[in-house]
Order: structure tokens, then sequence, then C-alpha cells
């Protein structure tokens, strides 16, 4: 998936923060920098478990900062500079920051339009690229980390380098739309926290029927929702954002969402045992199924995770 060449991108909502991050060039093998290798270090005995954590509770998750045990304290969110270099979409077709910025504002395009219709007082989400470390609204992060969101101040953080890892490491393809789905994941966690669902959410017990399962499969629903959508938002000036999609485009999305699937990072990634009962994202068959649901039903009633007998 590509976006209209002639889209406008322009943001006011998305910045780039720390280390120049915002002006990286997003092709594979060309920047350098970000996580010197593009992957998660972890190092020593046990640093394969510790790798599934990392991943598991940041790699598309809620407050990584929490769920390591890192600061949560609340700090300064750091002042973002424009990404002034992202103007069409010809330029989120070459960079990955660009993609980034194209990627959140044709979400504020399609969840301008559905959010009221579900009830929801629509807010854009926020967008900051970085790289090497950010202050958010949850506390201090780094690179490390990879992408996430902070619903303190409403922001989606995303490290680009985490897309080389994404499949060098993880095993998706260099798609775009897996990088795009990234983004939309986020975004679905934006939707939850608008309309209470993160914070009515019991993450107190994990498994892959667990609420805090059903809350990332939700949020790979709204991903798939807004794929379905996307070749219909639009700039501005009413040009459509992004182009229609291929049957590839959608196998390059499965390709992520299996990636970062809990029986994936804790079997073949980490080379460890798969522990469904410490679950907190799904299987990669469950994330495949549920983007799958919003990409074909296109609704927010069909990402219902919720209500399913069985996710």
């Amino acid at each position: 998936m590509t976006f209209n060449p002639n889209a406008e991108i322009r943001s006011d909502n998305v910045a780039g923060t720390g280390g120049g991050g915002g002006s990286r060039p997003g092709r594979r093998g060309g920047s350098g920098g970000g996580r010197r290798g593009g992957g998660l270090k972890i190092g020593g005995a046990g640093g394969a478990v510790l790798l599934v954590v990392v991943v598991i509770c940041t790699v598309m998750g809620n407050n990584p900062l929490d769920l390591l045990g890192g600061s949560s304290a609340r700090g300064p969110v750091a002042e973002g500079s424009s990404l002034e270099h992202c103007l069409t979409g010809a330029d989120a077709n070459e960079r990955d920051d660009c993609l980034v910025q194209a990627t959140v504002e044709s979400g504020d395009s399609l969840w301008a339009r559905l959010g009221p219709q579900e009830g929801i007082d629509f807010v854009e989400a926020q967008g900051r690229v970085f790289s090497g470390s950010v202050q958010t609204g949850c506390g201090a992060a780094t690179a490390d980390i990879g992408p996430f969101y902070c619903p303190a101040d409403m922001t989606l953080y995303v490290d680009v380098a985490f897309f080389d890892a994404l499949s060098s490491q993880y095993g998706a393809d260099d798609g775009q739309l897996a990088k795009m789905y990234v983004v939309a994941h986020e975004y679905g966690h934006h939707i939850q926290h608008l309309d209470g669902t993160m914070q009515a959410a019991d993450r107190s017990r994990t498994g892959p029927q667990s609420e805090v399962v059903r809350l990332e499969l939700q949020a790979d629903c709204y991903a798939g929702v807004w794929a379905h959508h996307a070749a219909n938002t639009t700039d501005d000036d009413g040009n459509t954002m992004l182009l229609p999609l291929t049957t590839a485009d959608i196998e390059s999305a499965l390709s992520a969402a299996s990636a970062v699937g809990d029986d994936h990072l804790q079997g073949e990634v980490a080379r460890g045992q798969v522990q469904p009962e410490t679950w907190t994202h799904g299987s990669s068959e469950q994330r495949r199924s549920w983007f799958t649901t919003g990409y074909e039903e296109g609704t927010v009633a069909s990402c219902d995770t919720f209500s399913a007998e069985r996710v």
C-alpha cells in the first residue's frame, strides 16, 4: 500500500523529538544510529526471557514504563519539532518518519468520521517520531521500548528503527502496510482511551482470553478497520491519501501481526517455551484473525472483542 504522491500530509499534531530522529531516512540499511543494529539489546543469563518481556509488554502495547518497572513519574514532555520535510504522499513513500506522520493523518481522517458515529467525543491523536530517548506524559522512554501509546498525553511514540527490527528480527516482511499496521494499532489504543475501554479493562490477568489480550486484539481489529477505509481517507483538500490495497499489501500487514504474536515471540524469537498463561497481546493467529475481521467488516461493532465468547 502506498500513499497518493499528491496527497498533503503536513501535520500540526506529529513532530520529531530528540537526536534528529524525525529527519532520518526510512529505507532499510540507510540510516545508522537508532538501535545500533536495529534491535533490542538484551544480554546476559536470562536475556531471552527479558527480550520476550520487553517485546510483549511494549511492542504496540500500553504504557511500557509501568510494565517494565521503569520510571512512571510524570515529567515535562519534550517539545517536538515539525517534520518540515514531510509534505506529500511521495515523501511518505520514501521516508519512514513521513510514513508515520501520514498514517496518523489518515487515522485522523477516518476516526473523525467513525468516532462520532459511535458516540465517541473524538480528539485527534498526537504523534512523536523519536530516536534515542524521549520524555513523555507517561515518563521517560528509550528507543529500545519500541512503538507505544501514552494515554496521559494522548500521543503515539514511534522510533522508526523499529521497522527494521520488525522484519529482520521478528520475521515480518518490509512492506509499507506492515509499518502502517504498527501505527494504526497504536491509533486504535487512542480510540480505546477516548471511549473509556482502556481504563475499564482488567489488566491484572494474562492469558489468551484475558481482558488485556482482548484490549490488544481490539486495537488490531481497529487497525484492520483503518485498512478497510484507508483508500477513502482524505487530506484537507479532499484528495485521497492512499491508493487502494492489493493482496500483497494485506499479506504484509498480516506478516506484521504474526511477527508480534506472543507465541511467536516466546518461541521462535526468544527460543524459549511458549507459555499461553503469560500472554498479554495474543497469539499470531489471534492477531491475524482480528486484523482480518476489522479489514473485512470495516466497522467498530465488528471489533467488540470483550463480548466475544472466545477471541
